[in-house]
């Protein structure tokens, strides 16, 4: 293997050696031809100038040796030179270009007619709080009803989107229970009777001289007692849903009913019903949810960091999507006064007039809050230009010139955005506009 490569090294240094060879005896060849070439070019030119300036060639066959010899090598060295030149060799001071800042934007008498000149100045700023939200049912005209008495379900007579009065029966349920109720409130107003008769018979044993105080008020005791019972048994039904003129008819008749009523506890509509019939039921479900949705809540969970922003009684408006983005005038109804542990946020709470029933419990909601007024350095929304995810505004600079500048700022309240940095009160600006100047801009950083 070693013997190999040493033999391709010796021949390719023998071809290399011929290239060389061959590359400088054409060389060598092809200045001799152009060396001939100009001497009979010079002898011809010679010749020429003989005959028509015979003074002259004589004064230059008279010349020096190297004189002549400069002569030969004369359009050499002028080509060289030529060759020199053109790389810019001999520039030892090249003039500078004058480079556009991309920046800058000249307007013209067109141009001049679409923008409007301002000043950026301290003015009243509102701050608008945008925070998502939903509407919801107003809970103080909410009733989620339940069963009074542990029974199955036995009638159901309302449905969801009945619209139902104070009073009206939802639904109807057998209960054991309220039987077992009634039996002893019976009992309760016989034991009650019974005793009362002992004691009117003891009062007048008593003044007989038949039998002693001690019995007389042992009897009168016992009455008071089961009168207790007796409003205790009373009360118990109208705990189970039972009124007072059906108790009343109960005491009177000895009939008992084994049938309660679910009744609506306010007007409104049947917005839930969780019960089917024979399902039993207890007095912890709640079987029917009656909303009066003539007024609705929106509510809104607002970051804590901007719940200095917002009081009770503010304006406020309300953006429902679902409603092609209709907007609702309104103010702050309600601002917690703690804030939730979990979420870090406020709930804050508008009443909403819904006569028509177009909004529903439920939607999604944009919530506009306006803070009070607070004196910034603001610049107008059509003043300020998105590049490169940045925001800036145009400065004048001179008459016809302005010059695009970055600024960081805050969120827009009411037409304008307060300047947090790259702006000073005073500074004339672009405040109306800017959007035609940075097209011009764009045109003639591209040469257009």
């Amino acid at each position: 293997m070693k013997q190999e490569i040493i033999t391709m090294f010796s021949k390719a240094k023998q071809w290399i050696s011929t290239g060389i060879n061959q590359a400088l005896f054409y060389g060598k060849d092809w200045l001799n031809q152009v060396a001939t070439y100009q001497t009979q070019l010079y002898a011809t030119a010679h010749q020429w100038l003989a005959n028509k300036l015979p003074a002259a060639t004589q004064r230059y066959d008279r010349s020096p040796q190297w004189l002549k010899r400069s002569f030969f090598y004369l359009p050499w060295l002028l080509a060289f030179l030529i060759v020199l030149n053109y790389f810019n060799v001999f520039d030892r001071s090249p003039a500078i270009k004058s480079v556009q800042d991309p920046n800058v934007v000249v307007v013209n008498e067109d141009l001049r007619k679409m923008v409007t000149d301002g000043k950026a100045q301290i003015a009243p700023f509102v701050e608008e709080l945008r925070a998502s939200g939903r509407i919801d049912f107003n809970e103080l005209n909410l009733s989620r009803i339940g069963a009074n008495v542990t029974g199955r379900v036995s009638e159901i007579l309302a449905v969801p989107g009945q619209i139902v009065k104070q009073g009206d029966v939802l639904a109807k349920i057998t209960s054991t229970e309220l039987t077992q109720s009634q039996l002893a409130f019976l009992k309760a107003k016989s034991a009650s009777q019974l005793a009362d008769q002992a004691a009117d018979r003891a009062r007048i044993l008593f003044k007989e001289d038949v039998i002693a105080l001690a019995e007389l008020q042992k009897r009168e005791a016992e009455s008071s007692s089961a009168k207790a019972e007796y409003r205790a048994a009373n009360d118990q039904l109208r705990v189970q849903g039972m009124n007072q003129i059906n108790i009343d008819r109960l005491a009177k008749s000895g009939l008992i009913e084994s049938i309660n009523n679910v009744i609506a506890t306010i007007p409104g509509e049947i917005v839930e019903r969780k019960i089917n019939k024979g399902q039993v039921v207890q007095p912890a479900d709640a079987l029917f949810t009656v909303a009066d949705l003539s007024t609705l809540w929106a509510i809104s969970e607002v970051p804590e960091s901007n719940s200095y922003l917002i009081r009770k009684g503010q304006k406020a408006s309300l953006i429902i999507p679902a409603l092609r983005n209709q907007e609702i005038e309104g103010t702050v109804a309600h601002v917690d006064s703690i804030v939730n542990p979990q979420t870090r946020t406020v709930v804050v709470r508008m009443e909403l007039p819904n006569k028509e029933g177009q909004i529903k419990p439920g939607m999604l909601a944009t919530m506009l809050i306006e803070s009070q007024p607070i004196d910034k350095l603001v610049v107008p929304v059509a003043a300020v230009i998105r590049e490169d995810n940045h925001d800036h505004v145009y400065v004048r600079v001179d008459d016809d010139l302005y010059r695009m500048v970055p600024v960081k700022l805050g969120p827009e309240g009411r037409g304008f955005r307060p300047v947090i940095s790259g702006l000073k009160e005073g500074q004339e600006i672009v405040i109306d506009g800017a959007y035609h100047l940075n097209t011009e801009r764009k045109r003639q950083l591209s040469g257009g």
